[in-house]
């Protein structure tokens, strides 16, 4: 087990049971980290990317680490673009610059967060370490993409903390409550991707690059297929990272990929003797939990991971399954779970019920909801009705689904091109990457894409889940294929050393 893997795990381990503020406490947070940045006692001058003036300005950091420095800015755009003389929406964007040695070509890298509905410029941080390389030769440019972070963000806030799902009554309360206070700053019908791939070239023009190369994962993907259909001799290249077709409906595709995940990462501890000793059948344990949860919801008396109070609260199966839900993304992180689910299957709860609570608390804020409904509800939910899929028994069922539809009943909806769910057929190079045990978007999916990239090339890395950028040896990889556009010529042996993640077999953590 690496180093890394295990300062990880030890500490997702402290904060099940001892709370995670008594970690975090001791650590800078992002707000702290760009506050105590030195002022500057004359104004800084601006530095000019195309015909744009940026100022010095400080990126949210990462996991308690120093915030990262950069160039920021605006640029305002119409936010309906058949109306140019209407409301504006102010764009944010970072620029990283290359280094200051660097053999700089004018093709800058643009990356595209998830969501839909994340920050560009607030998920950097996570991934800084990738673009090192590519900071030897390209400048890197975050545009919060409209709807999200600093560009205008349309961000639900129902005021409601409950940990169970709403029912149907509640979340066209909440919808209607939602739809009524955004629509005081926004057109909720202009905060699509096709809307958003006219900002970035809005963006791409407005600095003087004749072409961007462009590295989006998960919903980003979208982004960077839909900008290649569109603009393809402003397209270097693309990076697909966890790819999601064109063709596929965001609004239908969670409980049965979820379940297909965890059927793999659960068989890493099925296949380990000593593993399934002591735990059987994780899925099928899972499966009794839930159950037991949904008929009766033990008061459970845990650690509140953010005050370090001892608290008592319901664990409710709802948020259990959200837990291995997002623990899924990260297969070695979620080598724990076997543990948590035995533990919490015995009638011991304050481990789990303590990591559900760290995931409420660490998740808020981190989507833009009312976007995330925009692109949805226009771009895929009436085409793919969730009643269409049986998701019964599946670890999330077909609550999200049905809800996501209910929602989108109300929700104003956007114009969508005709050929919108036209797989991507490009000679543009591209390099598509997925996870072996991918919940969200499968392997097959970057089959799917792969088969009209004539220039493209798949990558599937072993044992790994969810925007697999950072793992191994990929973030080298990744810059030799901007440097060179050509995927097919990557050697790409060195990934063959990846390998699944052991499950827990107590806090100590696997079998040597």
């Amino acid at each position: 087990m690496s180093r890394k893997i295990r300062i990880i795990l030890a500490v997702l381990a402290a904060i099940a049971l001892f709370g995670y503020q008594s970690w975090r406490k001791h650590q800078p947070s992002a707000q702290t980290a760009a506050s105590n940045a030195p002022a500057h006692v004359e104004p800084a001058q601006l530095r000019k990317l195309g015909q744009l003036g940026f100022k010095p300005c400080t990126l949210p950091g990462a996991a308690g680490r120093e915030g990262l420095p950069a160039q920021c800015t605006t640029l305002s755009v119409p936010e309906t673009r058949s109306e140019p003389n209407g409301r504006k929406i102010d764009l944010r964007i970072a620029w990283v610059p290359a280094d200051e040695d660097a053999d700089q070509h004018d093709d800058p890298v643009f990356l595209i967060a998830g969501g839909p509905g994340q920050s560009a410029v607030d998920s950097y941080s996570m991934l800084a370490p990738v673009f090192q390389g590519v900071l030897n030769q390209r400048d890197v440019i975050l545009v919060d993409q409209r709807g999200t972070g600093g560009s205008n963000k349309l961000a639900c806030d129902t005021g409601d903390e409950s940990t169970t799902t709403p029912d149907a009554a509640a979340m066209l309360r909440q919808t209607a409550t939602c739809i009524d206070a955004l629509s005081k700053h926004a057109d909720l019908r202009q905060y699509g991707t096709t809307e958003a791939v006219a900002d970035l070239d809005a963006v791409r023009s407005a600095i003087g690059a004749k072409q961007i190369n462009l590295y989006g994962v998960s919903y980003g993907t979208r982004v960077a297929q839909q900008y290649a259909m569109r603009h393809p001799q402003q397209t270097r290249s693309i990076v697909l990272d966890s790819v999601v077709p064109n063709s596929l409906h965001l609004s239908n595709i969670f409980a049965r990929n979820l379940d297909d995940a965890l059927a793999l990462q659960f068989s890493v501890c099925t296949k380990d003797p000593q593993c399934k000793a002591k735990f059987g059948d994780p899925r099928a344990e899972l499966g009794t939990l839930l159950d037991t949860l949904r008929k009766a919801p033990p008061q459970v008396s845990y650690r509140d991971p953010l005050s370090g109070e001892q608290k008592t609260q319901a664990l409710t199966a709802d948020e259990v399954a959200g837990l291995v839900r997002m623990f899924a993304y990260m297969p070695a992180i979620a080598s724990i779970l076997p543990l948590q689910i035995h533990e919490a299957a015995q009638g011991r709860y304050a481990g789990l019920k303590a990591l559900t609570s760290m995931l409420r608390s660490e998740m808020k804020d981190q989507m833009a909801m009312g976007m995330q409904l925009s692109v949805v509800c226009s771009e895929d939910a009436g085409q793919a009705p969730a009643a269409a899929q049986d998701d019964s028994g599946t670890v999330l069922g077909n609550d999200m689904a049905h809800f996501m539809t209910q929602a989108c009943m109300q929700w104003p909806k956007g114009k969508v091109p005709a050929d919108f769910h036209t797989a991507l057929a490009t000679s543009v190079p591209a390099l598509v990457l997925e996870g072996q045990f991918d919940p969200v978007t499968p392997p097959r999916y970057g089959e799917e894409v792969a088969k009209s990239l004539p220039n493209g090339r798949l990558l599937v890395l072993n044992g790994q889940g969810h925007n697999v950028i950072t793992a191994g040896c990929m973030p080298r990889l990744f810059t030799k294929f901007i440097e060179t556009a050509d995927a097919k010529s990557l050697d790409a042996k060195c990934l063959d050393a990846l390998s699944p993640t052991p499950s827990f077999i107590d806090y100590n953590g696997w079998t040597p």
